[in-house]
C-alpha cells in the first residue's frame, strides 16, 4: 500500500512541475521557411511563467543548432546565419530558475552573388549555357539534346551523343576524360537521398540519418534529409569530387524521399529545401544539375535545376507533370524499361522528350527514339 500511495505522489509532482514551466511559442517565422544567405530575418516569440505573466529580455534565450546564441529578448534581428538547416530554440526561463523552450527549423540557402551586370557574359550558347554564382557557364540543355545513361559495366564511348550519365564514384578519370576529348559533356550520378552501404564514405554517416530500407534496394538506406547540418557537409564533400573529376553537372538520385517509406516523417516542404539546397551548391561548383523524378515538385523546382530525369512516366502516365521543363526550354531526359519503343516514343517526340528504351541495369544497352 505504501509504495501504491509513493507512486500516485510522485506522478502528481510530476504534472504539477510539468504545469510550472513556462508556456514558450515562437511566432515568425513559420518553421520550415527558407531565406537566402545573408538576407535579415526577424525572430519573434512570446513566453509566460505559470501563473500568467510574462517573460521578457534576457530570460528569452534564441540559439541556432549551426551558430549557437544568435541574442536574447522576444524579438530579434539577424541577417549572420551559416548556409545550411538550422534547428531554432526559444528558450525560457522563469524568476524561479524553471525553462522550456519551443523550437523550429529553417533554411538558409547560398546566396547567388549576382547584381544582372554580367547577364550578357555568360558566353556560348544561351539555350544551353547559363551564369552560375562565379559566372562561369553552367550547362542547360535543350530539348533535342541526344544523351546516353549508362550506370554499370565499362563504359561504351562509342555513341554519337551530345551528353553521357554516368557514375561518380565507379568511372575511371580517364573515361571522363576520352568522353571530354570526344566533345560530349558528363553527368555524373550519385544518390544524394539515400545512403549505400558499399561507398567509401559510408562510415561517415551517423545512425541517427539512416532510415528505412528502399524497397528492392537492400544495400541502401533512406536518409534523413532534414539534418542538413550533418548531410550537408557529406554531400558538399561528393560534390567536390564531380569537380575534381571534371564532371560538367550532376544528377543527384534519390531526391523524392517524403513520397516514400522513409522511416522519417518527410514533408513536401523538407524535400523542397534539400533539393533547392542541392541546386544551389551544384550550381555554385559550376556543375549542372538535373532533377531526378520528384514530379510531383516540378512546378517548384523547374526554376532551380537545368533539366529533368524520369523513369517510366509513359508507363505510369505521368508525363504531363514534366511539361514545365519544356515550357522553359529545357530538357526532359528519360526511360522506359518494360514498354516497347512502339508505346512510347512517338508521343515522346511530340512532347519534345529526349526518351531512351533501356534495361533496368543501365548498361550500355539502348534504343532512342530520335
Amino acid at each position: 500500500m505504501k509504495r501504491w500511495i509513493i507512486g500516485i505522489c510522485v506522478a502528481v509532482a510530476l504534472v504539477m512541475l510539468s504545469a510550472c514551466v513556462p508556456r514558450v511559442t515562437i511566432e515568425s517565422p513559420e518553421d520550415g521557411a527558407s531565406f537566402e544567405e545573408a538576407a535579415e530575418i526577424t525572430f519573434s516569440g512570446r513566453a509566460a511563467d505559470f501563473q500568467g505573466g510574462d517573460i521578457a529580455g534576457q530570460a528569452l534565450v534564441w540559439t541556432s543548432s549551426l551558430d549557437g546564441t544568435i541574442g536574447g529578448g522576444k524579438t530579434i534581428i539577424s541577417d549572420s546565419l551559416s548556409v545550411g538547416t538550422h534547428t531554432i530554440t526559444l528558450t525560457a526561463t522563469d524568476a524561479v530558475g524553471a525553462s522550456s523552450s519551443d523550437t523550429i527549423t529553417i533554411n538558409i540557402i547560398a546566396g547567388s552573388g549576382d547584381d544582372g551586370s554580367n547577364d550578357n557574359e555568360t558566353g556560348g550558347d544561351t539555350d544551353n549555357e547559363t551564369g552560375d554564382d562565379n559566372d562561369t557557364a553552367v550547362w542547360q540543355p535543350a530539348p533535342g539534346t541526344s544523351w546516353q545513361w549508362q550506370l554499370t559495366g565499362t563504359i561504351d564511348t562509342s555513341f554519337d551523343v551530345d551528353m553521357y550519365d554516368i557514375d561518380l564514384f565507379d568511372t575511371p578519370q580517364s573515361v571522363i576524360d576520352r568522353l571530354h576529348a570526344d566533345g560530349r559533356i558528363v553527368i555524373c550520378s550519385f544518390s544524394a537521398g539515400s545512403w549505400e552501404d558499399w561507398r567509401d564514405d559510408a562510415d561517415r554517416f551517423p545512425d541517427s540519418v539512416l532510415g528505412d530500407t528502399l524497397d528492392d534496394w537492400p544495400d541502401e538506406k533512406w536518409l534523413d534529409i532534414r539534418q542538413l547540418d550533418i548531410l550537408g557537409p557529406l554531400m558538399q564533400a561528393r560534390l567536390d569530387v564531380a569537380v575534381a573529376k571534371k564532371c560538367d553537372g550532376v544528377e543527384p538520385d534519390n531526391v523524392d524521399g517524403y513520397t516514400n517509406s522513409s522511416g522519417f516523417p518527410l514533408s513536401a516542404a523538407d524535400q523542397l529545401v534539400f533539393n533547392r539546397w542541392l541546386a544551389d551548391q551544384a550550381h555554385a561548383r559550376g556543375l549542372s544539375v538535373g532533377l531526378k523524378n520528384d514530379l510531383d515538385q516540378v512546378e517548384e523546382l523547374v526554376s532551380s535545376f537545368d533539366w529533368a530525369l524520369n523513369e517510366q512516366c509513359f508507363q505510369y502516365n505521368e508525363c504531363d507533370l514534366l511539361l514545365p521543363f519544356i515550357e522553359d526550354g529545357k530538357a526532359v531526359f528519360g526511360v522506359e524499361y518494360e514498354l516497347d519503343t512502339d508505346a512510347f516514343c512517338s508521343e515522346a517526340k511530340a512532347m519534345d522528350f529526349d526518351w531512351l528504351k533501356k534495361k533496368y541495369d543501365l548498361d550500355a544497352t539502348r534504343e532512342s527514339c530520335r
